[in-house]
């Protein structure tokens, strides 16, 4: 049986930053982790048409600070900056903390993982076909650059009575090379029949070691050769 692991925590402290980064005393941590996950689950029912991949949290004493990784940065600000200070004023009445929201905008959503999955999941729930609703969409991730891209799905696919997987590859997705830049999605269909998991993985090519958040991995490794001679 393989171990598998996300791509994204394997990555995490080497060439990945976390995306929440605070300090808290053992009373107070369960309490803040569960706040910092009600604030990604409302951002992100707000504002799904914004295509918000990611949300990093980062706190101090005065305030929280949410960075929202979006596609489609004029959804969320309005017009006018309304729709922001409406959220601002959700998240500090969510929270009772003091709010400060800054905004990122992608710069390419086309070969995001989670964006590719939530994409595919609205064509499931419109009742596409998914294995050309598969296949459409790796050919366009990889038409937009991407090294190589692979997705699977399982469940009741096409509304069968046994729950089955399916999957496409195409190109190359090394999860185990930490070199390699491996983008992770994941979310579920809500069809009539139940639940359909999906899963991508997006290989965008590899890291710019100069400017990696992480240390650098290949620092640590083991040499293969010892360089002090045995003596007999």
């Amino acid at each position: 049986m393989g171990q598998k692991i996300s791509p994204i925590g394997y990555r995490v402290g080497i060439f990945e930053g976390w995306q929440s980064r605070w300090y808290a005393s053992k009373q107070e941590y369960s309490d803040l982790l569960i706040e910092d996950f009600k604030v990604r689950e409302f951002v992100r029912k707000a504002y799904a048409k914004a295509g918000i991949p990611r949300v990093e949290i980062e706190r101090t004493r005065d305030e929280v600070k949410v960075m929202l990784m979006t596609a489609r940065p004029g959804v969320i600000i309005g017009r006018k900056g309304t729709e922001v200070d409406k959220l601002q004023e959700d998240l500090q009445k969510l929270t009772g903390r003091r709010i400060n929201i800054k905004i990122v905008e992608l710069q390419r959503p086309e070969i995001d993982a989670q964006l590719i999955s939530e994409d595919l999941a609205q064509q499931i729930e419109r009742r596409a076909s998914f294995r050309r609703a598969m296949k459409r969409t790796a050919e366009q991730v990889i038409e937009a650059g991407a090294k190589g891209v692979k997705i699977h799905m399982a469940g009741r696919l096409a509304g069968s009575e046994m729950a089955r997987q399916e999957k496409v590859l195409i190109g190359s997705v090394p999860l185990s090379t930490l070199r390699a830049k491996i983008s992770y999605g994941f979310t579920e269909a809500m069809t009539a029949q139940g639940h359909i998991g999906i899963k991508v993985w997006v290989n965008q090519g590899f890291y710019d070691m100069e400017t990696t958040d992480g240390a650098n991995a290949e620092a640590g490794q083991v040499p293969q050769k010892s360089k002090r001679k045995s003596k007999r």
